[in-house]
């Protein structure tokens, strides 16, 4: 059986119990701080400050009201991307 263990820099992620994964972008809209979808942030860029990037690994079971979730932050949407794409190796055939 392949190992689902991703080495992140802040520490390993077992993606073996993952539910949702997905990026994000962490902005500053009128002295409020949230988490949006990439696409939003793109269309709204003109009126948010983008305070960094965020890769969300949610492992909150279905139907369950307490999240269990690990986020990575990057500085750069390339530094994303990049983290995205070793993960995505995971779940390759």
């Amino acid at each position: 059986m392949k190992t689902m263990l991703y080495e992140s820099k802040d520490g390993a992620i077992d993606l073996a119990t993952i539910t949702r994964l997905y990026p994000a972008a962490v902005i500053e809209m009128y002295g409020e701080v949230a988490e949006m979808s990439l696409e939003w942030m793109e269309s709204n860029a003109d009126k948010v400050k983008l305070l960094h990037y965020v890769l969300v690994f949610d492992f909150t079971p279905l139907n369950e009201e307490v999240k269990v979730k690990k986020t990575l932050l990057f500085d750069t949407y390339e530094e994303l991307i990049g983290v995205m794409t070793e993960v995505a190796q995971f779940f390759e055939n």
